[in-house]
């Protein structure tokens, strides 16, 4: 008989990982999950917070561990996880953020525009299925919600899911910001199914309070802090630059690199080879073109790229109220003036938005409490807690941006 193959990995947050499992091993040796190693998890925020920079692949072995916990934890309850669920629901977990691009969540829908990273991780996954001969099926049943047992899914995408567990813990770990540190163990061990529905004991409710505002508070402190969004909306604003100019022929715009093709000649379709081009992309390939768009002749494209390269980023406001137009269009009047360019081009170098934060949405997504006399209550209709329904509308911030 053949001895079982297992390996551990060091996890500097939880310890020692253990994958024992061939399909696990497979997965993680793909070249496409090994991608992950190249793209920072936390996008820009290293400019802000030098630690931050830890990568995909780190919170994806992370997400694999805790679901690990997860899965024991309610077996140890009595609920029913076949072997197969239990490898599946590791896989899918594993692969759940294999789709995403360089910089993460600061560069999607501009890069490869209208298409979600969890349209594109599901590509992967069947490519990967194709490649593993039917071995995924039952991951990408549960990834995508059509088996039968729903709280599967609940533990890879909802409102107390492992992937959020793991961000979180990571995040604060290595940002530094202790305000996102969360009680993980303890919530895994309130884990209860119900009905088929992923619980919390009722003995759980303060710890996923807790959960729930150390996510609002990472978001505002971490996630949208100024100078982190100042930082990736000036990645943004590169890319969309380079599209508006791009023309075939300028040799200056070109990267050598499957860059060229998004910002060129992709159609939109992501075909078979569009995929693989899209899984060689990395944030090394962006900082490269940005190195070498800085050199560019176009004038905008230029200073931006110069200002990420040497940390020279937008100054930010933020503010509740919507910024007076005559406030924007006096900002733009000095750009333009100050740095000899157009009222088009000064558009990259100054510009508003909005940033909005949900603490608990409870609508499309619900975290319920199972009580020891066997009701079930929505955590936002629970007695005396924090999560009622104030806390559950948007919070929404007006910010400006100038290129100084």
């Amino acid at each position: 008989m053949a001895a079982i193959q297992r390996k551990i990995i060091n996890d500097p947050v939880y310890g020692f990982i253990t994958i024992n499992h061939p399909l696990i091993f497979s997965i993680i040796s793909h070249p496409y999950y090994q991608r992950l190693r190249r793209i920072k998890q936390m996008a820009m925020a290293q400019l802000v917070y030098p630690g931050a920079v830890h990568t995909r692949l780190h919170h994806s072995l992370g997400a694999y561990h805790l679901m690990n916990n997860a899965v024991i934890e309610l077996k140890s309850k009595g609920v029913d996880i076949s072997p197969e669920e239990e490898v599946a629901v590791k896989a899918a977990i594993l692969l759940h953020d294999v789709g995403h691009g360089p910089y993460s969540h600061a560069l999607e829908q501009v890069l490869v525009p209208d298409v979600h990273h969890e349209q594109l991780s599901l590509q992967i996954m069947h490519t990967l299925n194709e490649t593993f001969n039917g071995e995924l099926t039952l991951a990408i049943e549960i990834f995508t919600d059509q088996y039968r047992k729903p709280f599967l899914h609940q533990l890879i995408s909802g409102q107390l899911d492992v992937d959020r567990m793991d961000y979180l813990t990571r995040d604060s770990f290595y940002s530094g910001v202790s305000e996102g540190v969360i009680g993980y163990d303890r919530i895994l061990k309130m884990l209860v199914v119900h009905n088929g529905q992923l619980m919390i004991e009722e003995k759980g409710i303060y710890s996923v309070e807790k959960f729930l505002v150390a996510r609002r508070q990472m978001y505002w402190q971490v996630y949208l802090h100024k100078t982190v969004l100042a930082a990736e909306k000036m990645l943004v604003k590169i890319l969309e630059r380079v599209r508006a100019i791009y023309r075939p022929g300028d040799d200056a715009l070109y990267t050598q690199s499957a860059v060229d093709f998004f910002l060129g000649e992709f159609n939109g379709v992501m075909n078979a080879a569009a995929l693989d081009k899209f899984c060689s992309l990395d944030d090394h390939d962006i900082m490269h073109a940005i190195k070498r768009w800085s050199l560019h002749p176009d004038k905008a494209l230029s200073l931006l790229c110069h200002g990420m390269l040497n940390r020279q980023l937008y100054k930010t406001r933020i503010q509740t109220a919507p910024f007076e137009p005559a406030y924007i269009a006096s900002q733009l009047e000095q750009i333009s003036k100050r740095f000899h360019i157009s009222a088009e081009e000064s558009s990259y170098l100054c510009f508003t938005g909005e940033a909005t934060n949900t603490l608990y949405k409870t609508i499309d997504e619900k975290i319920n409490i199972l009580f020891k006399d066997g009701s079930v209550r929505d955590i936002s209709e629970v007695d005396n807690t924090l999560i009622h329904q104030n806390l559950s509308a948007p919070v929404k911030k007006n910010y400006i941006c100038l290129f100084r």
